[in-house]
């Protein structure tokens, strides 16, 4: 997280790709650099828009956020890993530019700077208004420790400071809530009526969908799986253990089942007849969005059979 957000000067992905180039239809992108300037380009054979790249937006897949004439545009081509160059921005395949403006990026109101802007970095949003000027490239430890940089201060100067609160002290469901801020809570995905396939990128609002999703059980939140100091760990087997808290013998079921099923109060939760280990593998299938060289985990926990239509 560390690495949301990049100013273009600094960027190791755009310094490893000095030129990068791609056709999509009649117009054409060119991303090129020079020096510590990054250029994004937009041609349709006759006029040209260039335009110099302030920020890149991921770690590893980057998006670029371009600035013209006073208003924000989110380019419509953005650099995947997956395949070492250019294509259509996720979630922007449906948009068939007819002007070179259009091409150049999709136009972002001011509340959409401000949400991506506030996600992936620190300090550039304060008491709900954006100020660049106190960006910080990144998830720093201010942006989820509200005091954290108090603390350290005083820490530096031997004084006694006060502890930012844990948020391992919140319920599953509060800090469903907190993740979701930027990984999009199950109320935000629905008030935006995200539905469909692309909505598997927004893991709060999946994991609430799940069957054994309980709000006052912590063997099953964010930071119960996942440490959000670290990268994100890629092995499925690495999380059986977190699975089998829960589904083994002699494990309690959570209060939420009893409250539903007052009869299985000493009954385990449904253990898995055909396997104890790679359990995600399974349980959480993986989803690769249509034309976004990217594949998600899905965190709606379920039995998933091939070809199942996907459930929102």
């Amino acid at each position: 997280m560390a690495q949301a957000l990049q100013f273009a000067a600094s960027d190791p992905t755009l310094k490893a790709h000095p030129k990068l180039t791609v056709q999509k239809g009649v117009y054409s992108y060119a991303i090129e650099r020079q020096g510590d300037q990054s250029t994004y380009t937009v041609s349709d054979g006759k006029d040209t828009i260039s335009l110099p790249i302030h920020w890149a937006f991921g770690a590893h897949s980057q998006t670029y956020v371009l600035e013209r004439d006073g208003k924000y545009y989110e380019g419509l081509v953005s650099y995947y890993t997956a395949i070492n160059g250019l294509d259509t921005t996720i979630g922007d395949q449906a948009i068939h530019p007819t002007t070179l403006l259009e091409a150049m990026g999709r136009p972002l109101a001011m509340s959409e700077v401000q949400q991506c802007v506030g996600c992936h970095t620190t300090g550039a949003v304060i008491n709900r208004q954006l100020h660049l000027d106190s960006l910080k490239p990144g998830v720093t430890c201010e942006h989820c420790h509200s005091g954290a940089m108090d603390h350290f201060e005083a820490i530096s100067h031997g004084k006694l400071a006060s502890v930012p609160p844990k948020l391992s002290q919140l319920a599953p469901e509060n800090i469903s809530n907190f993740c979701g801020q930027c990984h999009r809570s199950w109320e935000q995905v629905v008030k935006g009526n995200l539905f469909g396939q692309v909505n598997v990128r927004f893991q709060p609002y999946r994991l609430a969908n799940s069957k054994c999703f309980d709000g006052s059980d912590k063997r099953i939140s964010c930071i119960a799986c996942h440490n959000p100091h670290e990268e994100v760990v890629r092995n499925d087997a690495s999380y059986d253990t977190k699975c089998l808290a829960c589904h083994s013998a002699g494990a309690k079921p959570s209060l939420g089942m009893i409250a539903m099923h007052p009869d299985r109060r000493s009954t385990a939760m449904p253990i898995c007849p055909v396997a104890k280990s790679d359990c995600v593998s399974c349980h959480m299938p993986k989803v690769k969005l249509p034309g976004g060289h990217m594949t998600f985990t899905d965190h709606d926990i379920r039995i998933d059979s091939q070809n199942e239509f996907y459930p929102n």
